[in-house]
């Protein structure tokens, strides 16, 4: 599939994307790039697709090389299908689920106290409201949807951890005096490129495409 296919519009890796920051370090380092085109530039190689996409990021940059193609590209390893699936559903019908269980209850209690089987009056609610979801289901899974929200929930989650790390770093940098007790927008957005060039806090996750 690769043949007739040019370095340039090949896919990168991860390992790839990590030796372009660690060259746009250096550059930071030597003065070649400040802060805020360090910054831009390293969000750009983490968000790369193709060798043409990072090597862009080199092209004013002395001295910098380009990534050399692996002799065997890795082969990608794809998310358990069945697992996110899985999740997906849990999210979709969880809550028709819990209603189906309540309403349940309720037409039960009262067919009990009334010492007479009632008419299942839930159907008119669960009923509309499964078909929708059902048509939702069957679309969401032709559309690759299950993917699609379990990569979104690992996006939230590396978001929520990135805020974590950021804010034990502010916490370290007050208390060791680095930072001001109020730091302005300005000093905390140079205090983080500063920390991501030193690799003390990894670049912002990215929302998945």
């Amino acid at each position: 599939m690769l043949e007739g296919m040019g370095r340039e519009q090949m896919r990168a890796a991860d390992a790839d994307r990590q030796q372009i920051a660690e060259q746009l370090r250096a550059a930071l380092e030597e003065g070649r790039l400040d802060l805020s085109e360090y910054d831009e530039r390293l969000q750009e190689a983490y968000t790369a697709k193709t060798y043409a996409d990072l090597d862009r990021l080199l092209a004013d940059l002395p001295g910098a090389s380009q990534v050399v193609l692996p002799a065997q590209p890795a082969v990608p390893v794809a998310p358990p299908a069945d697992r996110a699936t899985a999740a997906w559903l849990r999210e979709t019908w969880g809550s028709w689920g819990n209603t189906l269980g309540i309403l349940t209850t309720i037409w039960l209690i009262t067919s009990i106290a009334s010492s007479e089987l009632a008419y299942y009056w839930p159907v008119w609610v669960v009923g509309p409201w499964g078909v929708v979801l059902a048509y939702q289901t069957v679309s969401g899974l032709a559309k690759g949807e299950p993917r699609r929200f379990v990569a979104d929930q690992e996006h939230r989650r590396q978001l929520r951890e990135h805020r974590r790390e950021r804010k034990a770093l502010y916490g370290r940098a007050i208390a060791n005096g680095e930072l001001p007790a109020k730091p302005s927008k300005e000093q905390r957005k140079a205090f983080i490129a500063q920390a991501t060039a030193n690799g003390d806090l990894p670049p912002k996750p990215r929302k998945p495409v």
